[in-house]
């Protein structure tokens, strides 16, 4: 996982982020799209770990992105913005290290905005 510095943050309600060729939106598994299974290509094998980021978003310890293709909304990887250290966590999918870069990017500039 890649590491990046950022200023302490205010309070943020979820948002999802256009990310130029890709976008971010929450963790999702529902009727409709299951990250787990992308997510654990990532190595992560908590069963509820969507739950989880959900609950972090919240209570503002963590915010998360799925970083997703546009047209199939695929997961293909993780970012996550940690408001108290400003931090910014990055991890992709085999292969899609540009897409996890870019959204770094974007969650950057989003939270410069604040």
């Amino acid at each position: 996982m890649t590491v990046i510095f950022m200023p302490t943050i205010t309070r943020v309600e979820p948002v999802e982020i256009n990310a130029g060729a890709w976008y971010l939106r929450a963790l999702r598994a529902d009727d409709r799209i299951d990250d787990r299974p992308a997510l654990a290509e990532m190595g992560e094998a908590d069963a509820g770990y969507i739950q989880k980021r959900a609950a972090q978003w919240e209570a503002d310890t963590t915010y998360s992105w799925a970083v997703c293709e546009p047209t199939t909304g695929a997961l293909l990887a993780e970012v996550t913005l940690y408001p108290a250290t400003g931090l910014i966590g990055l991890r992709a999918r085999p292969g899609h290290a540009e897409a996890a870069q870019a959204a770094g990017d974007a969650v950057r500039r989003f939270a410069d905005s604040l």
